[in-house]
């Protein structure tokens, strides 16, 4: 089993253009897209990295000498297909800012503090079940120059590989009751209200550790009509 492109749930994803985003403006294509048919070599290869993830590659915050700084979480779940069944062995990858909301990047400049002991990149693959878990920190919002006073609510970026290049797929994860939502367009630009909830991780008390670390759920679903939304071009 592998990561299929999505094209029977193409609802559940934002726009390629979405005006109040303003960087799709000049991004999106305006005519209509050409599918191109899928060589041999581009179905069967290459593969990526699962021989060199290591298992300390999931846990964010023992990357580094010191302990990182904010609130230690668990995000863990699943990677599911249209009809509910695990895709195991996929390369999971995440990025994200630190609890100052700042990214190890050097476009990230504004005035929040980088954390020498966090960098914020992981990675896993998931097992038979298609489970996946990282330990990390909760990210902070950050402010962005789309619009007047824009800050982009708490999230996670998570990249998801099969076996090529054609079957990557990006996402991103949300944290329950964010009061950002309302004002964000890029989670606004994934106009199916039920879509935009399949964003959200849900707390988890099952897979809080005691004393160390809450827990969040967060399953992604590949395609489908209950597929998590992902940022892809399609023909919209």
């Amino acid at each position: 089993m592998s990561l299929i492109y999505p094209r029977d749930s193409l609802k559940a994803h934002p726009l390629n253009a979405t005006p109040a985003y303003g960087s799709t403006v000049k991004r999106a294509p305006s005519k209509p897209l050409i599918l191109l048919p899928h060589t041999l070599s581009e179905t069967t290869g290459p593969v990526f990295g699962h021989t060199g993830v290591a298992a300390g590659d999931s846990d964010l915050t023992r990357q580094h000498q010191g302990e990182p700084l904010g609130e230690r979480i668990i995000v863990s779940g699943r990677v599911l297909d249209e009809d509910g069944r695990p895709v195991p062995h996929t390369l999971v990858e995440i990025w994200q800012a630190n609890a100052g909301g700042r990214y190890v990047h050097v476009r990230d400049q504004h005035p929040a503090p980088l954390d020498p002991n966090f960098t914020g990149a992981g990675r896993a693959l998931t097992d038979a079940e298609g489970r996946y878990r990282f330990v990390t920190i909760k990210p902070g919002a950050y402010p962005w120059r789309n619009h007047h006073n824009a800050w982009r609510p708490a999230h996670i970026h998570f990249s998801l590989f099969g076996p090529s290049f054609l079957s990557r797929v990006i996402t991103q994860m949300y944290f329950p009751g964010d009061p950002l939502f309302k004002y964000d367009p890029i989670f606004q630009s994934v106009t199916d209200e039920r879509a935009r909830e399949r964003l959200i991780s849900r707390f988890d008390l099952g897979t809080t550790e005691p004393e160390w670390a809450l827990g969040y759920t967060f399953d992604i679903v590949l395609r489908g009509r209950n597929a998590t939304p992902v940022e892809e071009p399609h023909d919209h």
